[in-house]
């Protein structure tokens, strides 16, 4: 006599649930690695001008530039995204469950802005160093 294993109900959608989960989530790590690059790179830009200084090229200044308010900016926003990620992979889980599934659009529509708004910092950033 075969031992039944017990059946998880919607299944599917359970699973379906967690790859979207670990999608938002590798997009939030994707977001601050990116951020942090850009950190950091405007750090490799000002050392690279202290090693090769020449008499010819202005001084970079010591205060925190756009590209590190902006690198900050987006750890933060991954933080955020992966924060919020949980909380609605946690509430479909919950309708799932319950069998009162409702899609929600909030956390795709904070990150379209979210971007938008750094892509739009970037844009002037680069237009400022032409």
């Amino acid at each position: 006599m075969a031992v039944q294993k017990p059946e998880i109900p919607n299944i599917r959608d359970h699973m379906a649930n967690e790859r979207t989960y670990l999608a938002w989530i590798r997009t939030s790590i994707g977001i601050m690695a990116f951020g942090f690059v850009i950190e950091k790179f405007a750090l490799f830009i000002k050392n690279l001008h202290l090693f090769v200084k020449d008499s010819t090229s202005p001084p970079i200044s010591s205060s925190p530039g756009y590209s590190t308010i902006i690198g900050i900016i987006l750890v933060v926003m991954g933080a955020i995204m992966g924060m919020l990620s949980f909380i609605r992979y946690k509430s479909v889980e919950r309708q799932i469950n319950e069998g009162t599934y409702n899609p929600s659009l909030l956390l795709d529509i904070l990150v379209a802005i979210g971007l938008l708004i750094i892509g739009i910092f970037l844009i002037f950033y680069m237009i400022h160093n032409i």
